[in-house]
């Protein structure tokens, strides 16, 4: 009898078990996991909830609702006991709730201390997808500068506006794969727009998980792989200045893995002489879900670009023939022709409900040949690091403490070799041809970030945020070419101090909707090896990275029944030890701490929906931006700049748009972008001049059937011909008697028009 009581018993309790239902619901780009969601059940109108990873447990097959606040809602038959994650996609109108910071703390953007840009698959979709500078120029607090498809600058609150070629002192992160170099040097303009669902700004130096550093952090998320889903979108564009642009994009998943392959081929004439673009683009990215604690992703990108350069030109070229190229450029045919690899496997391992470890290890490389007219250079970059952390919850005083720490190692080698350019003693259409070895270089960079984070609830509402980083960098230069007269050997060593970047940040809900928010923060940019370089060959020991500390205030939430969605932040930013680049030769800069320099400004953004039905969609959006960056202290030689505005920044950004979508598939948008004057020199005697920007696009939309989603468009930028200059060199110097090259000029008028069709097998 109580063996058969004893049977009956397990019999039960096997029932019982096979009728609970195991699963997780996550980002669908990030993966982060989703608390406090709220599972329906349409058939018994049950209600249950996720855990604080995102999981949850149900008692019966049917169909079932997911909802969370800051994303769509999903409807799923449930048909089996097989463990489920469900991916929900984030609802552009409701971004205050979104989950920041996967993988590091993860949380409400409301409740953030700092001040943190999403930009979602619609604001990038709002625009052409051949330049992100579009995208990003619509952010306050953001300027992005661009001379070609392959020439920009970014700056985020005026850092890195004096950096004369390319962007640094901001870093950048491809998910997990750090962008910036052992240079501190940073190239995201070459990816694939359409490989990318979610980009994250984090402003200011108040992100000491990523490195500390003083402008901010940008955060790409590639397109993710989409569980339980085959289909295969493909899209082709064409525009003028011949653009013809193709990208295939497959998905497959099934209940557990997932694959998604994006490939894009573009071509452009560009608008100038000397200007032609190609590249081609790949990019993979994969999710395993091993077990219940086990996760696994892999992200692999490759890119081959080959793009002429036309380069700056002077004020009358500029205003009378802004189609030339720069004579000596155009004579050597000046290009560049690069290969870029990223691959990064991640781990995400769960050891109990409040604890788990992320951990990353990851490669690149990057091969690049660029003829110029004063010489070639040929470079290669080979890089590797980890980046692992472990995250967790305890309780403190009866509330909970959530915290983060790790740490990220980063190292590099990049070889460099420059050889003469005879391109002179050729016939004109011959363009650039390699002469003699003029220099040989071998450089080992490498840096490692150690970092903690931990977040506390004082109460229901009050948030208290302290992070700590700290930071080591040291260069190794081989000067390989062989000493002789007029060469000096510049070989030797480079280490810093090491750096500790604390921050502290206080976030308080004065509502549910809005909430208030502040932080001190510390950063610092690192020097980069050529700075460091004297006239005589050797290295400048006593050279200092500059640092600062960043103060900030500033607010963000709904209001009129979730109608308007608003933030503004005030800041104020003191930089020390300016690091100035001085121009030697055509090709030489040497760096000196010439100063301070103050950045105040102010950031505002508004998102109104006027009409939100499903036969009308109907909103507007204003970002606005004030810059007062001025130059504290500045001497350079006999040359006292203090007191001037900084140079390479304008005075205000204004972006303003019109959204629009109806419900038998018509939609469309409008963008207006101001941009203010900026100072090019530093003794501010030239400014260039603002100018004003209207883009427009106009599509409709087709679900022709169950399985193929049909959308054509027609996109016209700079609609009303502005004659403006899309990039500045600031202190331009003039050689041979020439006058100095300070303007690159903007796209005048021009369209783009495509055809999307998308099939779900």
């Amino acid at each position: 009898m109580k063996i058969f009581l004893l049977l009956c018993l397990l019999s039960f309790n096997l029932v019982i078990s096979q009728n609970q239902i195991q699963g997780k619901v996550v980002d669908s780009e990030t993966n982060s996991p989703l608390l406090n969601t709220n599972i329906y059940n349409i058939d018994t109108n049950e209600t249950f909830n996720t855990n604080a990873l995102g999981q949850f447990s149900l008692k019966s097959l049917g169909n079932y609702r997911f909802k969370k606040d800051g994303y769509q809602e999903k409807i799923i038959n449930i048909i089996s006991e097989t463990f489920l994650i469900v991916q929900l996609n984030l609802e552009p109108s409701e971004l205050n709730e979104v989950i920041i910071n996967a993988n590091q703390i993860p949380k409400a953007l409301k409740k953030s201390v700092a001040t943190i840009e999403i930009l979602s698959k619609k604001d990038i979709d709002r625009s052409n997808d051949i330049n992100i500078s579009q995208v990003l120029n619509r952010t306050s607090g953001v300027f992005v500068q661009s001379g070609a498809l392959n020439t920009n600058r970014f700056t985020i609150r005026g850092i890195g506006s004096r950096n004369l070629f390319g962007t640094s002192k901001i870093r950048a992160y491809f998910k997990d794969i750090p962008l910036t170099n052992g240079n501190g040097e940073t190239a995201i303009e070459d990816f694939e727009l359409g490989a990318i669902s979610r980009i994250e700004v984090i402003k200011g130096a108040t992100s000491s998980i990523y490195g500390a550093g003083l402008g901010g952090t940008i955060h790409l998320t590639p397109q993710n792989a989409y569980l339980n889903e085959t289909s295969v979108n493909s899209q082709f564009t064409v525009g003028s200045f011949r653009l013809i642009k193709g990208v295939i994009n497959f998905n497959h998943g099934d209940t557990k893995n997932s694959y998604r392959g994006v490939y894009s081929n573009t071509h452009s004439d560009g608008y100038r002489d000397n200007n032609e673009y190609d590249r081609q683009t790949f990019t993979l990215s994969t999710n395993h879900y091993i077990n219940n604690n086990n996760e696994i992703s892999v992200l692999v990108s490759y890119l081959d670009l080959k793009a002429f350069i036309p380069s700056s030109l002077n004020e009358d070229t500029f205003i009378n023939n802004p189609t030339a190229a720069a004579f000596t450029w155009n004579r050597a045919r000046g290009f560049e022709d690069s290969k870029r690899g990223i691959l990064g496997v991640t781990w995400n391992h769960q050891y109990q409900e409040k604890l788990k470890q992320v951990t990353s290890i990851f490669s690149s490389f990057r091969d690049a040949y660029e003829p110029r007219p004063f010489n070639v250079l040929e470079e290669n970059t080979f890089a590797f690091g980890l980046r692992s952390r472990l995250l967790g919850e305890i309780t403190l005083f009866n509330k909970p403490l959530n915290y983060t720490f790790g740490g990220e190692y980063f190292r590099d080698r990049y070889t460099s070799g420059t050889y003469e350019n005879l391109f002179e003693d050729f016939p004109i259409d011959v363009g650039s041809v390699e002469g003699n070895r003029l220099s040989d270089f071998k450089e080992n960079r490498n840096y490692f970030n150690l970092f903690f984070e931990a977040n506390y609830d004082i109460t229901k509402n009050t948030s208290i945020v302290f992070g700590l980083n700290y930071n080591q960098t040291s260069y190794d230069l081989d000067d390989r070419f062989p000493v002789s007269d007029g060469n000096t050997d510049q070989s030797g060593k480079f280490n810093f101090n090491g750096i500790i970047s604390p921050k502290i940040g206080i976030s308080y809900l004065l509502s549910k909707d809005i909430s208030l928010y502040s932080n001190i923060s510390h950063g610092f940019s690192p020097i980069s090896l050529a700075e460091t370089l004297l006239p005589d060959g050797q290295i400048n020991t006593n050279l200092k990275p500059e640092t600062g500390w960043n103060y900030e205030l500033g607010t963000r939430g709904t209001a009129f029944q979730n109608k308007l969605l608003f933030n503004l932040a005030i800041y104020h930013l003191n930089i020390e030890d300016l690091v100035v680049s001085r121009r030697v030769t055509d090709d030489q800069f040497i760096g000196i701490n010439a100063g301070e320099t103050t950045h105040n400004g102010l950031e505002l953004g508004l998102n109104y929906k006027w009409v939100d039905k499903k036969t009308l969609k109907f909103s507007t959006f204003i970002n606005y931006t004030i810059n007062s960056f001025k130059f504290k202290e500045f001497i350079d030689s006999d040359n006292d700049f203090s007191g001037n505005d900084l140079t390479g920044v304008p005075s205000e950004i204004f972006n303003a748009g019109i959204d629009i979508i109806m419900r038998f598939g018509i939609y469309g948008n409008v963008n207006f972008q101001h941009v203010g004057s900026q100072p090019i020199t530093d003794n501010n005697s030239l400014y260039s001049d603002s100018y004003s920007l209207t883009n427009i696009k106009i599509g409709y939309k087709k679900n022709i059937s169950k399985k193929v989603n049909l959308n054509v468009f027609f996109g016209l930028d700079n609609m009303f011909n502005e004659i403006y200059a899309s990039q500045v060199l600031i202190n331009a110097s003039s050689f041979g008697g020439n006058s100095p090259r300070y303007f690159y000029p903007g796209n005048p008028v021009n369209y783009y028009t495509g055809l999307n069709i998308n099939y779900t097998f």
